[in-house]
């Protein structure tokens, strides 16, 4: 057996002589997981041993903040392997170097984001992932190309008719389908494999109750958002569920945003299908979405949902008529079952007026709610 003090002390050792008068805060809880690990403290003091010395550091970040579960499970081989390519990358990308050391900690070295699978999904994503960002000289225009061509390579796209919300990159690519979380499980490990730092952020109810959402941010020079496989060719910080973000309560746990994170915090990500799993560290990032509502803004949101005869929601034309002669209509697309369950087709129009919604031969009077308010509409059309 490894002995368990010169392991300890050789690694404390490591780990504080760039700065031996300010170790991490962490170095202090390693200890303490080893403890906490039971009978699989051999495994972690192993991958502890066998760790190259310049990746030491990595692996006992990993440990100390590691959950419970993982501790007392997860073997050395598949530590060291997740932190062996971690490392390596970071001299294979272009921005690889420029990544702050905490960041890259936290958000490309570790092995998973929320409660998934622990799936050994890094060598595949590295293989499949570099070839894509060859030539790519930011963590942004790298995400922009895993986000916009991935899913087509994986045959992945979102549906309700997924197994799990939480389903590991290897259960999601077998099915071809997964909800918001699933998807930005994918995301988010692609991006960590080729470098780019990743977290997955979301809101366990938005705040008109319409229901949950899950996405990406990445890191360059600042955190920045994405939704997964919904790719905008503009750029990030753009996407459907920026006016919900936008209405985010910080203060109020079940509508505010929080971002994952696997270093521990005082807080955790809200898991809307174990919600009394709490082991998940998180940080309160609502601030950065909300925006000031307009003043004295005196309309409403109105959303149009299209579902066929069997109850399927179809992407097809849709006109709403505002009352007046020289009224001119507004026009969009409803979303089919390939979009997010709240990705909804919205119009903004007055506050409590009159007007006609079209969708082919079917019409439907409506009158908008009052102003400030969001306000849903379904629209039945008739079997063919």
């Amino acid at each position: 057996m490894i002995n368990r003090v010169t392991v300890i002390v050789t690694l404390s050792l490591t780990m504080t002589s760039a700065r031996a008068a300010d170790p991490p805060k962490w170095d202090q809880g390693l200890t303490a997981a080893l403890d906490r690990a039971g009978s699989n403290r051999t495994e972690l003091e192993k991958a502890l041993a066998t760790a190259p010395a310049d990746q030491r550091t990595g692996m006992a970040f990993l440990i100390a903040n590691m959950p419970d579960a993982d501790l007392r499970r997860l073997k050395a081989d598949y530590l060291l392997t997740n932190t062996a390519l971690a490392y390596r990358v970071r001299n294979e990308v272009k921005w690889g170097k420029t990544v702050p050391e905490d960041v890259f900690l936290n958000d490309v070295l570790p092995y998973a984001n929320l409660d998934e699978p622990r799936d050994e999904w890094r060598a595949e994503f590295f293989e499949l992932g570099l070839p894509l960002v060859k030539d790519c000289k930011t963590p942004t225009e790298a995400a922009m190309k895993l986000n916009s061509e991935l899913f087509t390579k994986l045959k992945v796209k979102y549906s309700t008719r997924r197994r799990a919300a939480n389903q590991g990159p290897k259960e999601t690519i077998a099915s071809g389908l997964a909800s918001c979380s699933g998807l930005s499980i994918v995301l988010a490990d692609a991006c960590r494999a080729v470098g780019v730092p990743a977290r997955l952020v979301g809101t366990p109810m938005w705040a008109d109750k319409r229901g949950n959402h899950t996405w990406v941010e990445i890191w360059d020079n600042g955190w920045h958002f994405t939704g997964a496989c919904e790719a905008d060719p503009k750029g990030l910080d753009r996407g459907w569920f920026v006016g919900d973000a936008a209405r985010a309560k910080a203060d109020v746990p079940e509508h505010a945003i929080y971002a994952a994170s696997f270093k521990r915090t005082a807080i955790h990500f809200p898991l809307i299908w174990a919600t009394e799993n709490k082991t998940v560290p998180a940080e309160n990032v609502t601030a950065r979405y909300t925006k000031p509502a307009p003043a004295a803004a005196n309309t409403v949101r109105l959303l149009v949902r299209v579902r066929d005869a069997d109850g399927i929601r179809v992407a097809v034309p849709v006109a709403v008529m505002p009352a007046g002669d020289k009224a001119v209509p507004l026009t969009g697309t409803a979303r089919d079952e390939k979009a997010d369950t709240n990705d909804i087709l919205g119009f903004d129009l007055p506050a409590r007026c009159e007007v006609v919604i079209r969708v082919g031969q079917v019409e439907k009077a409506v009158t908008t709610d009052a102003a400030g308010r969001q306000q849903i509409v379904d629209i039945s059309l008739p079997r063919k």
